[in-house]
C-alpha cells in the first residue's frame, strides 16, 4: 500500500494538554500537505483551526475526552458547542462506569444525546477498549450502530494501551457495515497501519505517519 493513501484515512493528532496554537497550525499544515482525512484537536483550539483552514481541512475534535465521565448534557453540549466553533467530526468517549455497572439503555442514552447534537455531522465513539472485556465490546458495538454513529474506535491513546489488531477485527466483525471503525493510539509504524487497514479499520488516528512521510522525503532528498 501506498503511504499517501494511508495517509487519506489518518486523523493527524495532536491532544497534548500544553499544545500551542503555533503547534495547532503546523498540524493542520501538514495535513493540508499530506492530504489527511482530518487533524483532530482538543475543543478550545477548534475555533482558531477553522479560521487558519478555511475549508481546506476537516476538522475534528474530542468530547468527553478522555475519561468519558461527565454528565450526558455537558457532553451534548460540548459537542454543539464544537461543531458550532467550526467542527466538522465529533470523536466522543462512553461512559466506562455505566458499562461496567451494566447500565446499557443509560450507555444509549448517552450516545444518543451526542448524536442529537451531531446531526448532519460525522461522530464517532471511543469504546476504549483496554478497559473492556470481549463481552462488553461486543455489547458496544450493537449498541454504537442502534445509536446511528458513523463510527466505533478502539481507543483514546490516553489509558492504559492503544489500538490492537485483536481489538480492530473483533469491532469490525460485531459491528455493521454502516459503521466504520477507527484504530487510534500505538500506531507507530507503516506496518501498523497497514495491519489495522486489512482488519477492517477505515480510518486511523496518529500523528507518526505524516512524521513518517516527512522523514521519507527528506531521505529521499538526500539519497
Amino acid at each position: 500500500m501506498e503511504i499517501s493513501d494511508i495517509l487519506k484515512i489518518c486523523d493527524h493528532t495532536l491532544l497534548r494538554v500544553d499544545c500551542t496554537a503555533e503547534e495547532i497550525r503546523k498540524l493542520c499544515d501538514e495535513a493540508i500537505r499530506y492530504s489527511c482525512a482530518s487533524v483532530c484537536i482538543p475543543p478550545c483550539h477548534v475555533a482558531g483551526a477553522k479560521r487558519y483552514v478555511g475549508d481546506r481541512m476537516k476538522i475534528c475534535t474530542v468530547i468527553g475526552f478522555p475519561n468519558g465521565y461527565m454528565t450526558s448534557a455537558a457532553k451534548a453540549f460540548e459537542a454543539s458547542d464544537a461543531i458550532g466553533n467550526g467542527a466538522d467530526e465529533i470523536d466522543m468517549v462512553i461512559n466506562l462506569s455505566m458499562v461496567k455497572d451494566g447500565q446499557w439503555d443509560a450507555v444509549k442514552n448517552d450516545i444518543l444525546a451526542v448524536r442529537e447534537a451531531t446531526k448532519g455531522y460525522i461522530l464517532k465513539v471511543i469504546i476504549e477498549c483496554c478497559l473492556l472485556t470481549d463481552e462488553e465490546k461486543i455489547r458496544l458495538c450493537e449498541i454504537v450502530a442502534e445509536c446511528g454513529a458513523d463510527f466505533i474506535k478502539t481507543s483514546t491513546g490516553f489509558s492504559k494501551w492503544g489500538a490492537t489488531a485483536a481489538d480492530v477485527e473483533l469491532m469490525r466483525a460485531h459491528s455493521p457495515a454502516e459503521v466504520k471503525v477507527k484504530a487510534a493510539g500505538g500506531i507507530s509504524s507503516i506496518d501498523d497501519a497497514e495491519a489495522f487497514i486489512s482488519l477492517g479499520a477505515e480510518r486511523l488516528g496518529t500523528s507518526r505517519i505524516v512524521k513518517l512521510a516527512m522523514q521519507m522525503e527528506e531521505e529521499a532528498e538526500n539519497a
